[in-house]
């Protein structure tokens, strides 16, 4: 039997208290993952790995009740931290009654996921006219009044017929099929409604299917819901379709109206808790019922979005026609519940470009019956429908300048090109960029350290952190703020090592082995111990960079260019929003070029699917694009693994593609060198 059924029932052989959510659940089986039994009560705890003990981000305290529990123990644990009862909840087993305190930086914060106003250097999604040009609103499924004349002895026309009579006499409209579900509401419906119906219709080349049939004008309104189903998180808004002039072939519009966006919310992924990476979720969806966990998993985030939206904006679920979603091809497929496995098997195959069109209620999204889920479609095994949807709400396909598209997380998602070529590629980036595989890493919530300067005379450090809270770890900008300073400071050297000639007693031996730079003392964290940035953190972040930057080399050799060549650099995703752009530049994540080149759109994912919902036009080109895009591998690629290597260094081992950043470094190296003599 299924240990989660198990733990479900309403009574069991002991209880568990999740601590500070005050969250108790019977337990049946003893000997239970602890882990495991956290997922079943709804408590979400960091587990990068997907439970195997790896990322050791599932700490926990065992507040009472340790002699009730066995293993947990772990070296991402220091002996103090076990003496105090944490314990890493994967490894951890559970045999009676316990009280379990979820610490800050195991909680998942979803506050950092809050759609605020966005900074003044990101490009708006309110002002999308400056990337694309003009198009219709004309949505692919619209709504229309309808009031028929009342059948006669003379005029005895079948139901079916007469409404598509009146749909060509009053709006032009041929080509009608009908939905069975619909046919068999008309008999009743037609008459309870005095001949007055609403009909919602799919408009595809030309040809018109009526979906939905409702009584007088109650159901004319008309909204959609668009969801960026993104590995870490998920953003959804809610359309308000009614801005449209539907029958009157478009309107044709530079923008959409700022009114049309009724409702917006964004929270984590719940897959979360079964693993960080896509990787680590296909190998649990391959597993058991782990497809069904995980499907189950994307729709209650969804869910749980919809239901947010519903609640700002007031408007009733029923009066909701359409869904759009984008995500990449691991997490299309897994909210559609299809297999993933190939994905990650040579040759890397996904299972479709294009899917069809679903019926919403089917996938366990709470629409009514007639509401259909349109996803993007896809590239590639890992270049996905939310980078065709990126490319379609910056208008790459569309202009004449030389664009590098990014969209950086845990993988690096690149798009070269312009309207009449695209390539692309995706690299493997790895956690780093989300605090991932960082000793104190997390991801971009309040307490996690942002900013940082570092004094290059006494190497003290002065932080920020989301919210002004007290520190209690580092996100990925962070990071690279962080790294990027220690660098220029001549902390670290070209290669990541430390410089063991500077006398600071933040440079210091970890407890495993190799230095580290202590950021924050633990009198001032947030967490009780010292934040550390150490050699293992470094070299995790030197290689996510690395990745990064070797693929954009690679993709523009492939079209016999330089960087140089490029006019744009449009970075997109969450984590490009509060980057700092010359920091990174600085570490060898961006190229050097003119930072008037740099465009900053923040969740290009979701204007995609924003501008699809309001365009059956919009809807083509994005087949188009997908189309379009010619995708190079870079898994066997020689030359890709020796640019990686290549770019694994501060800034990089070329020189010449960072001139004014080495020129700097080697006035501060210098300076250095000339101090360290001068001491001797």
């Amino acid at each position: 039997m299924n240990p989660i059924q198990e733990i479900k029932k309403p009574e069991g052989k002991f209880k568990i208290k999740f601590l500070p959510y005050n969250v108790e659940i019977d337990v049946f089986k003893e000997g239970e993952n602890l882990l495991r039994i956290a997922m079943a009560a709804g408590v979400h705890i960091n587990a990068s790995c997907g439970g195997i003990g790896a990322c050791g981000k599932c700490r926990v305290i065992i507040k009472n009740g340790l002699e009730n529990i066995k293993g947990g123990k772990s070296p991402k644990l220091t002996k103090d931290e076990i003496e105090k009862g944490y314990r890493l909840a994967c490894l951890t087993k559970v045999y009676g009654p316990i009280e379990v305190e979820i610490p800050k930086e195991s909680q998942i914060d979803s506050s950092v996921y809050e759609i605020k106003k966005e900074p003044e250097h990101v490009l708006s999604a309110t002002k999308i006219e400056h990337l694309i040009p003009s198009y219709k609103l004309n949505p692919t499924i619209f709504k229309v009044y309808l009031p028929l004349e009342q059948p006669t002895l003379d005029d005895n026309l079948n139901d079916v017929d007469r409404i598509i009579r009146t749909l060509k006499k009053h709006y032009n409209i041929e080509n009608v099929t009908f939905d069975f579900e619909v046919v068999k509401k008309l008999p009743t419906l037609l008459r309870e409604s005095n001949w007055k119906i609403v009909l919602t219709v799919v408009s595809v080349e030309g040809r018109y299917k009526v979906i939905d049939v409702v009584e007088g004008k109650k159901g004319a309104q008309n909204y959609a819901f668009v969801v960026d189903i993104g590995t870490t998180g998920v953003s959804g808004e809610l359309l308000d379709l009614n801005v449209c002039d539907l029958l009157n072939d478009g309107i044709e519009e530079v923008s959409i109206a700022k009114g049309s966006v009724l409702a917006e919310h964004s929270i984590y992924n719940k897959q979360v808790s079964y693993g960080e990476d896509v990787i680590t979720r296909i190998v649990y969806a391959i597993k058991g019922n782990g497809l069904e966990i995980l499907q189950k998993a994307a729709v209650d985030t969804i869910n749980e979005i919809l239901d947010k939206c519903l609640e700002k904006s007031k408007i009733n679920r029923e009066d909701i026609s359409f869904m759009v979603t984008a995500g990449n091809t691991t997490m299309t497929q897994l909210f559609l519940g299809v297999n993933p496995k190939y994905i990650r098997e040579e040759p890397y195959v996904p299972t479709a470009r294009q899917f069809p069109p679903v019926r919403a209620h089917k996938l366990g999204i709470n629409l009514k019956e007639s509401t259909y889920v349109y996803t993007f479609p896809n590239v590639a095994s890992y270049v996905g429908g939310d980078i065709v949807s990126g490319v379609l709400a910056t208008g790459i396909y569309q202009a004449p300048e030389i664009t590098l598209f990014m969209d950086i997380g845990t993988n690096g998602e690149i798009v070269l090109g312009n309207q009449d070529w695209l390539v692309c590629t995706s690299c493997s980036a790895g956690p780093a960029f989300e605090g991932g595989g960082i000793k104190f890493g997390m991801r971009a919530t309040p307490g996690a350290i942002e900013q940082c300067r570092i004094n290059p005379e006494n190497f003290e450090p002065m932080i920020m952190t989301i919210g002004g809270e007290k520190p209690i770890g580092i996100c990925g900008s962070g990071l690279i703020e962080i790294i990027s300073e220690m660098f220029k400071a001549g902390i670290i050297s070209q290669n990541g090592k430390f410089n063991k000639d500077i006398d600071s007693p933040r440079i210091r031996e970890g407890e495993t082995g190799g230095y580290e730079f202590v950021i924050v003392w633990k009198e001032n964290s947030g967490i009780g111990e010292d934040i550390t940035i150490c050699e293992a953190d470094i070299d995790n972040l030197l290689r996510a960079k690395g990745a990064v930057f070797a693929g954009c080399k690679i993709l523009l050799e492939s079209v016999g260019m330089t960087f140089d060549d490029v006019e744009r650099i449009i970075i997109a995703g969450g984590f490009g929003k509060y980057i700092n752009l010359e920091k990174a530049i600085k570490i060898g994540l961006f190229p050097e070029v003119d930072l008037e080149k740099f465009i900053y759109v923040g969740n290009s994912s979701l204007m995609g699917t924003r501008l699809v919902a309001f365009s059956k036009d919009l809807m083509k080109e994005a087949d188009k694009i997908s189309n379009m895009m010619t995708h190079i591998e870079l898994a066997n690629n020689m030359k890709f693994m020796e640019e990686f290597v290549a770019a694994c260094f501060l800034p990089h081992t070329d020189p010449s593609l960072f001139p004014k950043t080495m020129e700097e470094i080697n006035k501060i190296v210098d300076k250095l060198k000339r101090k360290t003599q001068e001491v001797k």
